[in-house]
């Protein structure tokens, strides 16, 4: 079929029929919400334990839920599964598994239930809240390099773990449980919570390789937090947890006195378009390349590995 195109010149279009599109087997697309609502369920679970008093056992369900939360990303984008309704219900899950249940362990735990301490939790939740919202607005769907304020399960499991710490030598017969917990803890849920919606950046999982110092860096922290998790899961997740929190405020610091901040997303475009100067012929010239790209992808459809928008 003939067809005129805006340069004036006549080219031909096939007119074969398109092929089908591949469709995805069911069990593969709800996978990944499966683990999500596995998710919701160990967060749900974890409240009725604290509840019943059952204080180690609410704990364990968050770090369950913790795993869960961390597996539906992984296997939506390895059987390419990912869509805005599983973002949408993950983040729902968060605030609930991550937001409210470790409020109310902390509430069941730690808080004055006669008085108006519930307003830590509120406060929390919220925060929590306001932080999975925000990220479906600035970050989700692009490739972030740290997170702009601290992760609602970071912040959620430190909470959660407390207890855990608690029943521990390390705690117990140290210092450590000298210290005044039960009204320190106030300060951490407000201080959790402010972070959530803060600007400090956090740092994402550490790349792991043999190339480059920070390679062998990532592999040897990675392998440390795996033996933590397996050995000694009531004496390291609370600690590694603050140590974490602690960490992303004295990097966000140093480099900011510094002006060093990074950028917290990458631009999609190329390495040379990211490494370009933002000369205004620099700039003008990145656009008429893109603009370039554009063009042939609509001229040769067949090559970009996506469907030709409609016209």
């Amino acid at each position: 079929m003939l067809v005129l195109s805006r340069s004036g010149a006549h080219r031909v279009m096939s007119d074969q029929p398109e092929r089908p599109r591949r469709l995805r087997p069911k069990a593969a697309v709800a996978l990944p919400n499966g683990f999500t609502l596995a998710n919701l369920f160990f967060g749900i679970f974890a409240v009725v334990a604290a509840s019943r008093g059952e204080f180690d056992a609410a704990a364990r369900y968050i770090v369950f839920g913790g795993f869960a939360d961390m597996l539906d990303g992984r296997i939506a984008r390895a059987t390419n599964t990912g869509s805005k309704f599983g973002s949408e219900l993950d983040s729902l899950v968060d605030a609930i598994s991550f937001g409210t249940a470790p409020a109310l362990i902390m509430y069941f735990v730690v808080l004055n239930k006669t008085g108006w301490d519930w307003i830590f939790c509120f406060f929390f939740t919220a925060c929590a809240v306001m932080r999975l919202a925000r990220f479906n607005v600035e970050q989700s769907g692009t490739n972030v390099k740290y997170f702009t304020g601290l992760p609602s399960p970071a912040a959620g499991g430190t909470l959660a773990t407390y207890y855990w710490f608690s029943q521990t030598s390390l705690y117990q017969q140290t210092i450590i449980g000298d210290l005044p917990w039960h009204q320190m803890l106030r300060w951490v849920m407000l201080g959790l919570g402010m972070l959530m919606i803060s600007n400090v950046q956090y740092a994402k999982v550490p790349t792991v390789g043999f190339r480059s110092l920070k390679g062998i860096f990532g592999l040897l922290l990675v392998v440390g937090t795996l033996v933590g998790v397996i050995f000694l899961p009531k004496q390291f997740f609370f600690p590694a947890g603050m140590a974490y929190v602690l960490y992303g405020i004295g990097r966000t610091v140093f480099l900011g006195l510094l002006d060093r901040l990074p950028a917290g997303r990458d631009n999609g475009d190329s390495d040379q378009d990211a490494n370009a100067s933002h000369s205004p012929e620099d700039e003008a010239e990145n656009q008429r390349q893109r603009r370039r790209r554009r063009r042939q992808s609509r001229n040769n459809p067949g090559r970009s590995g996506r469907e030709d928008p409609l016209a």
